[in-house]
């Protein structure tokens, strides 16, 4: 996290750097192949910009029209045939909402200084988008989750929030849910309206396509990513994902590559051995053994977990204490 923590002192952020890559005025006349290459193109010139910038003060001068917009107006069409996320449901989304249950507009449950996530962390401003690219039957916030209720997310206006925030003391913007990723147009938006150099977090469960990835790529300086099962029979089964342990492997692989990355596990019941210890080992083997990882001990049954006998309880000491057993023995030095 030296990164996070080198911007918390006024290190230029990444989305920062990446508003003073410019690219020519007429671009949204391109063709989506032509806007792509475009983007791929600029996206190596923001690299150096970014090792150049790494530890500086002073950001670049920021242009008046960036690789920031390129990535808004290709998020914009993805949504016409929406591939956000693995489930690929090609909803047109200014139509009807996606396999997410979300349309369009975006809405956020509720915002607010979060003092509970890891300790680098907090206070963070915390953004709950509504909807989400899972169904885990044991699902904690199932509300913010399923029900399309809250508030419009208007990108501007947020954008003051987050300055408000800032401000107030925030560390950093946490875009949660639910899960982000079905508002990723939004948070583009948002991000590119925002004029503090404050760090953004992408809080996920990383079941995401490369090409959100690619458009993630600059506006992201610290995925916080949920990495849940060790089998793609255990997420289909309690998540309804599918091929997830290659998506979200592939996932974690790419925010590696863009940023820094702090992953969290929730330790299901009975499934330390099965999950618990690939994932750990995954990541000591993927991620490198200084990896910010969280066990997460707190699983409870809510929602439909009843439906599944198995994972319709709470887990054991015994259990806990083998899930940390694993982690040491995987060599892993940077547990929270």
């Amino acid at each position: 996290m030296e990164r996070y923590f080198r911007i918390l002192e006024g290190a230029p952020a990444r989305h920062t750097l990446l508003k003073s890559v410019g690219v020519p005025e007429g671009f949204r006349s391109l063709d989506d192949e032509g806007l792509w290459r475009l983007h791929d193109r600029k996206i190596l010139e923001y690299r150096e910009i970014n090792k150049r910038y790494a530890s500086y003060k002073k950001p670049p001068e920021r242009k008046g029209v960036s690789l920031l917009d390129v990535k808004e107006e290709l998020a914009a069409r993805i949504m016409r045939r929406c591939q956000f996320c693995e489930i690929r449901c090609g909803a047109n989304r200014y139509e009807r909402h996606g396999a997410c249950g979300v349309d369009a507009t975006s809405h956020y449950y509720s915002e607010f200084l979060h003092f509970g996530e890891e300790p680098e962390l907090v206070p963070s401003h915390t953004i709950f988008f509504e909807g989400c690219t899972f169904a885990c039957a044991y699902c904690q916030n199932w509300t913010i989750a399923t029900e399309i209720r809250g508030r419009v997310v208007e990108p501007e206006r947020m954008a003051r929030v987050i300055e408000m925030r800032h401000l107030e003391g925030s560390k950093n913007v946490n875009f949660v849910g639910g899960d982000p990723t079905p508002h990723l147009h939004t948070i583009l938006e948002i991000i590119g309206q925002v004029s503090s150099n404050i760090p953004m977090v992408w809080n996920s469960n990383m079941y995401i396509t490369p090409e959100s990835m690619k458009l993630l790529e600059g506006a992201i300086d610290v995925y916080l990513g949920d990495f849940r099962y060790g089998n793609d029979e255990h997420a289909k089964r309690y998540s309804s994902g599918k091929n997830y342990w290659a998506v979200t492997t592939r996932a974690f692989l790419d925010a590696k590559a863009q940023a820094e990355v702090l992953v969290r596990q929730l330790v299901l019941p009975g499934h330390v051995e099965c999950c618990t210890k690939p994932i750990v080992e995954w990541c000591a083997r993927n991620l490198g053994r200084d990896v910010r990882f969280n066990l997460m001990f707190q699983y409870f049954p809510e929602y439909r977990a009843s439906m599944f006998p198995e994972i319709n309880r709470t887990l054991t000491r015994a259990e806990a204490l083998r899930a940390m057993e694993i982690a040491k023995n995987a060599g892993l030095a940077n547990l929270v």
